[in-house]
């Protein structure tokens, strides 16, 4: 008797774990536990960390107090953090735009049929693999007051009388970090339209040419709206790649001169590491937050227009 009713619970209960074991929700919370933790672990923490510290005045050294909002207010009236924040706006947006619009065109071009497509797409892909670090060195040296190679020739065309000071100057030095960024994320960009554009249905193409539709009008028509989703993914990836890009800048500016290319990540580093405050760097990293999540905001809205892409409405 007593085996008996063993036996029977036992079922009962291997027959009550298996539609919990077959259930998708289930199965995916168990398959996202080891991801979960790991985000926990090294995301998590240091974030809310740096929030704490952001409302104390820890210095390298010594054990802070909490302050509030002293950081903060610090900062309001910091003309050199107002700097930073112009310069990182400035510094995304120029260079998001740009990086959009060209590895849209290389995209497009590389989408056509060319001799040796994939050594040209291996090439493409170069700026993005070299280390940031090591890409910044030859940079400045390209840009170097005396030994230039873009002054040596603009002087020996006879364009210019004397090198152009490209990281002495103020305004020269944020269009040549902008540069110097531009040229490292088109790789990222042209790929991934590519892959998109590769997705895109020739038939679709072929029956607007049929009907008459130009060049323009195609890509207006078919490839643009098609693309609006990757183009969300993309844009939002690359606006969060360059509002904290801290490596290029460190290289070959440190932030200056005069400040004038100092991001808001760099003058974090700078506050809290040289120079010890790390409570006053930790707020500075924390007034990141708010323009991150606006992009990742942007990203959300722009895929839920996934849908026009099945013939429904747009969610």
């Amino acid at each position: 008797m007593v085996d008996a009713a063993l036996t029977r619970a036992g079922a009962t209960a291997a027959t009550a774990r298996t539609p919990l074991m077959q259930s998708k929700l289930f199965l995916g919370l168990l398959f996202m536990l080891p991801a979960a933790i790991f985000l926990l672990v090294f995301l998590s923490y240091p974030l809310g960390l740096g929030v704490w510290l952001g409302f104390t005045d820890t210095r390298i050294g010594r054990a802070g107090v909490f302050v509030g909002l002293e950081n903060y207010q610090l900062l309001w009236d910091d003309s050199i953090f107002w700097l930073s924040v112009f310069n990182t706006i400035l510094y995304t947006v120029v260079a998001s735009i740009l990086k959009f619009m060209l590895g849209l065109w290389l995209a497009l071009l590389l989408n056509e049929h060319l001799p040796f497509k994939a050594i040209i797409r291996a090439i493409v892909l170069l700026p993005w693999v070299v280390p940031t670090v090591l890409s910044a060195i030859a940079f400045w040296w390209i840009y170097d007051a005396q030994f230039s190679i873009i002054s040596w020739g603009l002087m020996k065309l006879g364009l210019i009388d004397s090198p152009i000071n490209f990281l002495g100057n103020p305004n020269n030095a944020r269009a040549t970090v902008i540069l110097t960024n531009v040229w490292r994320g088109i790789p990222f960009v042209a790929i991934t339209l590519l892959a998109g554009l590769q997705t895109i249905s020739p038939s679709l193409h072929e029956a607007a040419t049929l009907d008459g539709a130009t060049s323009w009008q195609r890509f207006r028509y078919i490839t643009l709206p098609m693309l609006s989703p990757l183009i969300a993914v993309v844009m939002t990836f690359s606006v969060l790649f360059t509002f904290t890009d801290f490596q290029l800048i460190y290289v070959l500016t440190r932030g200056g001169p005069l400040n004038a290319t100092h991001l808001m990540a760099t003058l974090s580093f700078q506050r809290a590491i040289p120079g010890g405050q790390l409570g006053e760097g930790a707020a500075i990293a924390v007034a990141m937050v708010p323009f991150l999540l606006a992009a990742i905001l942007f990203s959300y809205f722009g895929l839920q227009r996934r849908r026009w892409q099945q013939g429904g409405a747009d969610a």
